[in-house]
Parts: structure tokens; C-alpha cells; sequence
């Protein structure tokens, strides 16, 4: 079974309680490379309380940490844009 958009979001919806959170599923972009046979790729763009204060690094452990048992299931490449409210 292949990881799918909805099952991330609800994981991160779970865990990080975002103000909003978009997953996008940008496998097709990457047939053929040698990373789309080992998984799916996404792109990952969230807004939450709980990246206040928190640098860069530490937001990614944070979405990290909510899908380590998605990562394994097939999760090839991850791009997160993570942002607290108060960011510009």
C-alpha cells in the first residue's frame, strides 16, 4: 500500500494542530527517477502554533516526528515549508 496525501494530512492535522495545511502529491513529476521506485514524493506546506519560536531544523523534526511510521510505508522525498502564524 502506497502513503497517500490524506493519510499524512491526518497525521500532521493530529499532531501539529495547523491553522493550514496543504499536501501535495508530486509523484508524477518524479517517473522514472530512481527515488519513485523506493516511494512517493510530496510537498508539504503547513502553519501552526506550534512552530513558534522554533528554528527551521526543529519545525522539520516536528513534521518528522508526526510521520515516522508513514516514512517507512513509503514516503521517498519530503518538501516542508513550515510556518507559525507570525511568520511575514
Amino acid at each position: 500500500m502506497a502513503v497517500t496525501a490524506e493519510q499524512i494530512e491526518a497525521a500532521l492535522r493530529r499532531a501539529l494542530n495547523p491553522q493550514s495545511l496543504d499536501v501535495i502529491d508530486d509523484s508524477h513529476h518524479h517517473a522514472g527517477h530512481a527515488g519513485a521506485r523506493e516511494g512517493r514524493h510530496f510537498t508539504v506546506r503547513v502553519v501552526s502554533a506550534a512552530f513558534r519560536g522554533r528554528t527551521r531544523v526543529a519545525r522539520h523534526r516536528l513534521v518528522y516526528d508526526a510521520l515516522r511510521d508513514l516514512i517507512p510505508a513509503g514516503i521517498h522525498a519530503l518538501a516542508i515549508e513550515a510556518r507559525s502564524p507570525d511568520d511575514p
